[in-house]
């Protein structure tokens, strides 16, 4: 069964978050806008998994996740600010939604 979850389900999410599992590039270009990196910036998002989130995905697996996401192009969808230097929130981070398959008693 394939359900969609919003990513504050499954992760914490904030900037300035050293300890964070990888991070996705919050401002600058949109052609830049969350490609996600392994280097720590106080203007990255940073996101972990929680403890729902590691009885789902692997760090890594979610990392990958997140390269096909930035090579789709649906952080620019969601891009803030002038043309040549734009964001994205983390309220919209938080409330993004990604498909999951999960076992059919998943939840009960």
């Amino acid at each position: 069964m394939v359900v969609y979850i919003t990513l504050k389900e499954i992760l914490n999410i904030r900037t300035n978050f050293e300890d964070a599992d990888f991070w996705i590039i919050r401002k600058g270009q949109d052609k830049m806008l969350g490609k996600p990196t392994k280097e720590f910036s106080l203007n990255h998002i940073g996101l972990q998994l929680n403890d729902v989130g590691r009885s789902l995905f692997d760090p890594n697996y979610l990392y990958y996740l997140f390269e096909f996401l930035h090579g789709q192009g649906v952080w620019r969808q969601l891009a803030k600010g002038s043309l040549s230097l734009q964001h994205i929130t983390v309220s919209d981070t938080k409330n993004f939604s990604i498909p999951v398959e999960v076992p059919d008693n998943f939840g009960v």
